[in-house]
């Protein structure tokens, strides 16, 4: 599965847009997760970096909630016990921030 697609690239803002914006007014950009698990990472910003990777910003539900920066390439090179990767939800779309909090 292809987890940045043009259409969240398009959507995307800039890394620390929404800085001091309440998370009510933040819109949820993507949605990836861990089909064998509970990790689940929203996004909310983005940008490409020199080296062509993505860097993302976002609320990250995993062992515990937090807001952070995290790699496309750390999502996509992820291989769980069961074979599989981490996958992007088609589904989830008009959600945000303070929903997922």
């Amino acid at each position: 599965m292809k987890l940045l697609t043009k259409e969240i690239k398009d959507n995307l803002k800039p890394l620390r847009t929404f800085d001091n914006t309440a998370p009510e007014n933040i819109p949820i950009i993507a949605k990836f997760f861990d089909p064998q698990g509970s990790w689940v990472w929203y996004v909310t910003e983005g940008e490409k970096q020199p080296d062509g990777d993505w860097r993302f910003f976002g609320f990250v539900d995993g062992y515990y909630g937090e807001l952070g920066y995290f790699m496309l390439s750390e999502l996509a090179i992820y291989v769980g016990r069961l074979g599989l990767g981490i996958e992007r939800d088609l589904h989830f779309k008009g959600h945000m921030l303070a929903e997922v909090m």
